[in-house]
């Protein structure tokens, strides 16, 4: 049935192609289905108990009346004290008869007022049509899965998409009465997709109307896996119902969307995040210098001295700074410099990178000599 619980571990595919997405939609809402299955058991369970009850007082009754028919021949008088109390007895049965009666109307009464539901929907009495069962299949590979989406998402696109921006009921369903194929797992599956493009794109009011469509095929796919038919058999029997259901299935049907409409927001948050850190990546590794190192990690982990220096771009109070730092610590941040491409020394030497390290810390001394004897 509709499984929130999994719903909740949506993972759509990586691939920015995502042509399969790794979504388990039939299984969308599995707390709430379960706790809602739990309640209609209690209830029926309940419903069983007043009707056992009301059999077992009406046993008794019946005892207890043809024991006073027994007794009203009886011309004793210990048989007349029997008739007595047979008769108080028969009065007290009869009591409680019409007060388990009365219970179990009220009881009926309250099943006939509850919601309905894909589990509801189901039932035997919903609906007398003949409806094709559906032949079991063999479970299909994950690469037949996405085959299967792929051909049918190539073929049926504009369909689908047509479909997600419907809004009235009456439209959803000839369209789907004139589309049958479209009555399937793949129009879920990208339905789920479309949310979730639309969400990243900031459409937040176009997802929040592909969500209804896509709640809709939910729906219609666990009332058909309930029955055990092909989907396309029962899509009507949907409509019928949640077009008449009465205000608490309708605040149902929109919590669950609601829910639905969350969890998208909250992929597609992901996915943003994902690609920005993808970007930020690649512009990373556009910046890296000569050595491989990011020239902006690299100025931010130098001395606010020499931070300034690169800041005015000015070559003499670099050398400056660095004549005032320890030789081996200013040779480090040099090497740094090098390696990020915030520093291009003029000159370098072949013999690898301390030789290039020390060459770039003697170059900025003696240009900083230079500068003095003039």
């Amino acid at each position: 049935m509709i499984d929130y619980s999994v719903w909740d571990h949506i993972e759509v595919s990586d691939d920015e192609d995502d042509t399969h997405p790794n979504i388990d939609t039939p299984s969308l809402f599995r707390w709430r289905h379960q706790a809602r299955v739990e309640r209609m058991e209690d209830f029926q369970k309940k419903g069983e108990e007043l009707s056992k009850s009301l059999t077992e007082c009406r046993r008794k009754l019946s005892e207890v009346q043809k024991k006073v028919q027994d007794l009203s021949i009886s011309a004793t008088d210990d048989g007349k004290a029997e008739l007595g109390k047979a008769q108080a007895e028969e009065k007290k049965l009869k009591k409680e008869e019409r007060e388990w009666e009365k219970k179990l109307d009220e009881h009926n009464r309250e099943e006939k007022k509850m919601p309905w539901n894909v589990d509801t929907l189901s039932k035997d009495g919903f609906s007398k049509s003949i409806v094709n069962v559906k032949p079991e299949s063999h479970e299909e590979t994950e690469e037949e899965k996405e085959q299967k989406h792929k051909t049918f998402v190539e073929k049926y696109e504009k369909q689908i998409k047509h479909f997600g921006m419907l809004r009235r009921w009456d439209d959803s369903q000839k369209y789907l009465s004139d589309n049958p194929h479209l009555v399937c797992e793949e129009t879920a599956n990208y339905l789920v997709i479309m949310c979730i493009d639309l969400e990243v794109e900031e459409k937040h009011a176009l997802m929040e109307q592909v969500a209804h469509q896509t709640i809709v095929m939910q729906f219609i796919l666990e009332l058909a896996k309930s029955l055990k038919v092909d989907p396309r058999g029962c899509f009507r029997q949907f409509f019928a119902k949640i077009k008449t259901a009465d205000q608490q299935y309708q605040e149902a049907f929109n919590d669950e969307l609601e829910s639905f409409k969350e969890r998208v927001r909250g992929r597609a948050k992901i996915r943003i995040e994902k690609a920005m850190k993808e970007y930020e990546e690649e512009e990373r590794q556009k910046r890296l210098g000569p050595g491989g190192l990011d020239p902006v990690e690299v100025y931010e982990s130098l001395p606010e001295e020499m931070q300034k220096c690169f800041d005015e771009k000015d070559i003499q109070m670099l050398q400056d700074v660095i004549s005032k730092m320890d030789p081996t610590e200013a040779k480090a941040h040099m090497k740094r410099c090098i390696d990020s491409g915030l520093w291009v020394p003029n000159s370098k030497t072949d013999d690898g990178d301390e030789k290039e390290e020390d060459a770039t810390y003697e170059e900025v001394k003696h240009e900083q000599e230079e500068t003095k004897k003039e």
